[in-house]
């Protein structure tokens, strides 16, 4: 292998003269053919003046000017190797000498260096003839040294490789004379050296013998069989020597190329001549066919003007005696528009980040057209409404790049449609799709799939219950596009929010952590954080409503009559009570709301069924008829309270009632009231009873309350705390209660009555919490206890109704 940057062609020179700009410099290499895959050809380090670093940093890349690679470029060692075995025959022909193309492509900046590799022959070819036997047929008295030129020996390989010379067996009639040509081939031609006769011999057997110039030496042969016959004494004669046609590429099979023709001035047989190829190449044999009898030449296959830009073809005329004349034809191929340009990829930027600054490079391809002239001069455009660009460089060269700011998450990938049109009369173009990806930056945040969430949660529910989903989406991709949840810092009734609910930060399910009890949390606000998964990461909020749903889950309570069950008090009622008589009113509260909190009464168990009734919707208790002498003093009435729930609770409270005639003694130690004809005494004398009645139940509320109350500074002493209990009790209640934590709270409540004028339709016009009770008890089948004027009010904290207004 020998490296020739010193005997470059005065072509390339003059060629790299006119294109400094990207066309820097032609270097020259030879290797032999045959040579195996990987063979090093030749290192480029020092011709290109750069080290291996800027070879990589610049991206240098071999490109072949043919259509298949034949070498490739080792970056890192900057040597050019054999990438597949080479033939020289059977790339080049008979071309010499065989060289090919490539192209070194360095970038910032950009620079071409030319590369020409030829393609040195070894001698692994042996001469051939065409045929393994040659006849002729000699007419006896044929004069002496008469000259017969044989057939040429074919040897692809060329120069010293190929057919340097001819040897012929030793015979006594012929003699082998070797001519040498300018061209440097040589032919061989029998001379008669002794007349035939024959009579004497018939036919002549010789060995001709082609021998190349190669050691070691390679021979091919082939036997001459030499037909003697009676005598022919005139030679076929061409009428030119040299036919030249112009013929242009393409040209249909069967047309007529042009026509020889020879005269043979003797007769019969000896005067019929046939014409045929002489040391025809193979090309000619696969292009031409020659008509033997006419000496019609034409096309038989396939003319191109890329391959072959002329043909030299020998014709041999023979007459029925054997002897020939020969001529030449030369056909002139003429170039037609047949070849679209061809669009070659050099380099590809993919995937492109979709913040790439305009002016960044994303292709470099050149274009090449195999014709010749206008037909070969080539043009490149690029698809509309895209955000590239072409930049023309020299030698044919392009750079595709980016005009526009890019968006991955409005167009991920652009395939490119990269056009190239020759200047033909009859334009070709060719078209190349590049495919180019927009990788992704974080330039989204997440959106979530909702403006606003509100979620329910039913009170009681168990821990870890699934709230509901919030989702936000992210138009970036991959780990851009991955949302996390979390929960922001907040607060519920004092609490922190994460004791409350918590997360998945993948699915952003919402899950409760404890139970909710809808008493004393009605709703309360979450703020959930999305964040991508990008580096810096992008984060948007929302606010998600937390409804708590309403359970059955307190019963009615009894507010009147007190149910304590230590100091039972009696209604009293006078035996003259008419039917319709307001005996008292059950008065009775629910904690929970809606359809949970409205409650109806209904008389469980009495002394005297058919005596009283009450009001399922009021829980009036009033006479069913009058009263008489027969009915017993002491009536005992069970009312049930139940509310409107799925399913329904209860409470019941119990009433004693006195049959009483006036006030009498056992009850009101007064002095019996001697009966009256009027009524309307007797109803100020009763309702005057029940004033004192009330003041001493007020009385009995008020030292409970001082009770409590001295009570409640011990246990602040003893930092023992007691939550308050939040009790709404509706529009005449007061709203500010206290609410209870756990179980363990109560609050009792003293009652202001005020009755007004008149005997039997006094009212209760006020009913008020006052003051909490000390401890809760659990509710017995009542619902409640009853404890000197004052109630203890269940753990299960109810919220409910009041009504305004007690009748007695």
């Amino acid at each position: 292998m020998e490296l020739h940057l010193n005997n470059m062609p005065g072509w390339s020179f003059f060629f790299c003269l006119c294109f400094c700009g990207a066309i820097c410099e032609s270097f020259h290499y030879s290797v032999p053919e045959e040579k195996k895959s990987g063979s090093l050809v030749a290192n480029i380090l020092k011709d290109l003046k750069v080290d291996v670093k800027e070879l990589l940093a610049r991206r240098a890349r071999l490109v072949s000017k043919s259509t298949k690679q034949y070498f490739q470029l080792d970056p890192h060692s900057g040597n050019v190797l054999l990438k597949d075995k080479i033939d020289r025959e059977a790339l080049c022909g008979q071309k010499d000498p065989c060289i090919l193309l490539s192209e070194i492509v360095l970038e910032n900046p950009l620079q071409v260096h030319r590369i020409e590799v030829e393609i040195e022959d070894v001698n692994d070819n042996s001469p051939q003839f065409s045929k393994k036997e040659f006849v002729f047929e000699i007419p006896e008295q044929v004069p002496m040294n008469t000259r017969f030129p044989l057939e040429r020996a074919q040897d692809s390989d060329k120069g010293k490789n190929g057919v340097q010379n001819y040897t012929l067996s030793p015979n006594d009639h012929f003699r082998l004379d070797v001519q040498s040509h300018s061209d440097g081939s040589n032919s061989a031609e029998l001379v008669l050296q002794k007349q035939l006769d024959r009579e004497e011999k018939a036919e002549l057997f010789l060995i001709l013998s082609a021998v190349d110039g190669a050691t070691p030496k390679r021979t091919g042969t082939a036997q001459i069989i030499v037909k003697v016959l009676d005598n022919n004494d005139n030679f076929p004669q061409f009428g030119d020597s040299v036919y030249k046609v112009k013929l242009k590429e393409n040209t249909p099979s069967g047309t007529l190329v042009t026509k020889v023709e020879a005269t043979d001035r003797d007769f019969g047989s000896n005067g019929a001549i046939t014409y045929s190829f002489s040391q025809a190449p193979e090309n000619v044999l696969k292009a031409f066919n020659l008509n033997k009898h006419t000496g019609d030449l034409t096309v038989a296959g396939t003319i191109d003007y890329e391959e072959d830009k002329s043909y030299e073809i020998s014709v041999k005329a023979t007459d029925g005696g054997g002897l020939s004349d020969y001529s030449k034809v030369i056909v002139e191929v003429e170039d037609m528009n047949d070849n679209a340009p061809e669009v070659t990829l050099t380099s590809l930027t993919s995937p492109l980040p979709e913040d790439s600054t305009p002016d960044t490079i994303v292709a470099i391809f050149s274009v090449t057209d195999q014709d010749s002239g206008d037909n070969g001069r080539t043009s490149c455009t690029v698809g509309t409404n895209l955000p590239f660009m072409l930049r023309a460089s020299e030698n044919n060269y392009y750079q595709l790049v980016t005009q526009q700011p890019l968006d991955r998450e409005r167009v991920p990938e652009y395939n490119i449609a990269l056009t190239a049109t020759d200047w033909g009369s009859l334009r070709l173009s060719s078209t190349r799709i590049i495919n180019v990806q927009i990788s992704d930056i974080n330039d989204n945040v997440p959106v979530f799939e909702k403006q606003t969430y509100e979620m329910q949660l039913w009170e009681n529910n168990i821990p870890g219950l699934l709230i509901g989903l919030v989702q936000a989406k992210d138009l970036d991709k991959d780990k851009n596009a991955k949302v996390s949840y979390s929960l922001l810092p907040g607060k519920v009734s004092d609490q922190p929010v994460t004791s409350y609910v918590s997360i998945n930060s993948e699915t952003g399910n919402l899950y409760a952590i404890r139970s909710v009890d809808y008493e004393q949390v009605k709703d309360f606000h979450v703020t959930v954080r999305a964040v991508d998964g990008g580096s810096p990461p992008l984060t948007s909020e929302i606010v998600v409503r937390v409804i708590i749903m309403d359970e059955n889950d307190n019963a009615p309570f009894i507010l009147y009559p007190l149910q304590n069950g230590t100091s039972p008090s009696n209604d009293l009622v006078p035996r003259g009570a008419e039917a319709g008589y307001l005996v008292t009113k059950v008065v009775a509260v629910d904690r929970d709301s809606g359809q949970n909190s409205w409650l109806s009464y209904e008389l469980l168990k009495a002394t005297e069924p058919g005596l009283f009734s009450v009001g399922a919707q009021n829980g009036e208790v009033k006479t069913m008829r009058p009263i008489n002498k027969r009915d017993t003093i002491k009536q005992k009435l069970i009312i049930g309270v139940r509310d409107n729930g799925h399913p329904p609770q209860s409470t019941s409270a119990t009433l004693s009632i006195l049959l009483v005639d006036g006030f009498s003694d056992p009850y009101m130690k007064m002095v019996e009231i001697p009966k009256r004809d009027v009524v309307g005494e007797e109803d100020r004398t009763l309702t005057m009873y029940l004033v004192i009645c009330l003041a001493v139940i007020s009385s009995i509320f008020l030292v409970s309350m001082l009770a409590f109350v001295a009570i409640k500074i011990h246990k602040r002493r003893s930092s023992i705390e007691s939550s308050a209990l939040n009790f709404p009790v509706g529009p005449n209640f007061p709203e500010n209660c206290g609410d209870a934590d756990g179980g363990s709270l109560s609050r009792a409540y003293n009652y202001e009555v005020c009755l007004a004028g008149g005997s039997l339709s006094s009212e209760f016009r006020f009913l008020r919490p006052l003051f909490p009770v000390i401890s809760l008890e659990p509710a017995q089948s009542q619902g409640a206890h009853i404890l000197s004027g004052s109630h203890e009010v269940p753990s299960n904290e109810v919220e409910g109704h009041v009504l305004s207004q007690v009748r007695i």
